[in-house]
């Protein structure tokens, strides 16, 4: 229900558009709404998939986007729109530019937050599907093709390469997913010191956030700490003991 003349405030305030896969979204998973303490709702992109959003993508798949964000908005009445894939960060503007709400389409868009958050010494991890998926063409969609990066790369972990990149199975080992996560945020940070504070690109990392922060000590960014944000900017709510005037 849209209240005439004024905002939506009984639907949904976050909009989700969502990749076509087929594997278990655990909590965490932004396409897993446990995830989060307020309502979000989904539109499916169909036949849009990882391997379609990596390197110089096909521009055909821009209008589908675009059409489900307008849908989410006039059907359900979203305040805000964002992505399940990091990769469609090289369709931030053209997504912006189509509909009358904010797009946060990728995790990607705080790597500049972050690094003004950090020491002029100090470099963004960046934690990434595949290494070879990220071009310069996304990094400067969301403003980051000046930042300084360390990027890592899921790229020859088993689990994660077959349930997630491949998508050859639906049965997810979450044991063996997580030790491939925590060991190439370890190595990253081993090799690369400088990294002050990681970003995650893949929507499949958040649920182990946790863990990778364990493991490097560091402030973990992904696409759940945007959400959250986000939701707080277009649903502001009165503090408690304030009087209205």
């Amino acid at each position: 229900m849209i209240l005439q003349g004024g905002p939506n405030i009984y639907g949904f305030a976050i909009g989700i558009l969502s990749l076509d896969s087929n594997f278990a979204k655990v909590p965490g998973h932004i396409k897993n709404a446990t995830t989060f303490d307020f309502p979000v709702t989904y539109k499916i992109i169909k036949d849009a998939r990882i391997p379609e959003l990596m390197g110089q993508p096909d521009r055909t798949l821009l209008e589908p986007f675009i059409e489900a964000a307008r849908e989410l908005i006039r059907d359900e009445g979203v305040r805000a729109i964002t992505g399940s894939c990091g990769f469609l960060a090289v369709f931030q503007k053209e997504i912006a530019d189509a509909v009358d709400v904010p797009v946060f389409i990728s995790s990607l868009i705080q790597v500049p937050i972050v690094y003004h958050m950090l020491r002029s010494d100090q470099k963004v991890g960046v934690m990434v599907a595949t290494k070879s998926g990220l071009t310069p063409e996304h990094l400067s969609a969301v403003g980051a093709d000046h930042v300084p990066l360390c990027i890592a790369g899921m790229d020859g972990q088993k689990e994660f390469c077959e349930v997630i990149m491949e998508q050859n199975k639906q049965q997810l080992d979450i044991t063996k997913l997580e030790g491939e996560i925590t060991s190439v945020a370890e190595s990253m940070v081993r090799e690369n010191p400088e990294v002050g504070a990681i970003v995650l690109e893949c929507t499949d990392m958040p649920p182990f956030a946790h863990l990778i922060q364990k493991a490097v000590n560091l402030p973990v960014f992904d696409l759940i700490t945007l959400t959250n944000m986000v939701y707080n900017a277009v649903v502001r709510k009165r503090y408690q003991g304030i009087m209205p005037l």
